[in-house]
Formats: C-alpha cells, structure tokens, sequence
C-alpha cells in the first residue's frame, strides 16, 4: 500500500519520468548505525525525487524483506507501453549507489541502457513477467 507521508510520494505521475519504488519499512535499514544521513537511504532517494530525477513512492513492504533496500525502478510510461520492464535492486544504499543510480535514471533508467556497471550486481534476477519484455529493450 503506497505511503502518502512525504512530498516525494506526491511527485505528478505525468509517466514523463522514469519512477522508483521503495519500501518504507526498510529503506535504509542495511546501513542502520553506519548512515550519517538523517533518514538514511529513505531520504537519499526523496532527494532524487525532490531534484526532479525520478517519480518515488513508498510502499508497506516488496515481499524481498531479506534482500534489504529494495528499490525498484520502473520505466517511463512511453518506455513501458513500449514493452520495457521494471529493474529491481537489492541493497541499494549509501552514496556510491544512489549516484549511480541518479545519472542511470537521468540517461533514461530502464528502456535507456542497462544499469550501470556499478549497480549491475545488485541487480535482482526476476525473470521475464507475463507480457514484460527484458529490461535491455531500449525505447528511448
């Protein structure tokens, strides 16, 4: 169930932006105690929404608890009619990532080009869903 409790989660959903989901129970948690930032990986990625790079939502929970700092990012809507899937990340925190992460998105995200080589293993292996063709397809 998606969070209305930040500005990030009320980002227009025009689809002209690729977007990200995050689960808000524990975004952040693989850096608790480590994380300087207040609000930890949560706020890194409220910021790329702030500053216009992504569309963000919270949810309850991504059923990948074990996986910590799930983060999904979704393709633009023309990326998506266009047959381009979600790529979901597993432990997804602290600055290194979040940049890279931010200059992907800003290239086009998913339907642009493939994750950068420094978030590639952090990739989770999904499988094709029914009717979502690989992430690789480019739209852009």
């Amino acid at each position: 169930m998606p969070h209305d409790d930040s500005p990030a989660d009320r980002t227009p959903a025009d689809g002209s932006l690729p977007g990200l989901t995050a689960c808000a129970l524990c975004a952040g948690e693989t850096l608790e105690g480590v994380d300087d930032l207040p609000g930890g990986q949560a706020e890194r990625l409220r910021r790329l929404a702030e500053t216009g790079v992504a569309r963000l939502t919270f949810v309850d929970c991504l059923d990948e608890c074990e996986r910590g700092d799930v983060v999904v990012a979704r393709p633009t809507a023309h990326c998506r009619r266009a047959g381009v899937a979600p790529v979901w990340f597993e432990r997804l925190a602290g600055d290194a990532p979040t940049a890279a992460l931010a200059a992907w998105l800003r290239a086009g995200g998913p339907g642009g080009g493939p994750p950068p080589a420094a978030l590639r293993a952090l990739v989770i292996d999904r499988g094709p869903g029914e009717g979502d063709a690989p992430a690789q397809v480019h739209c852009a």
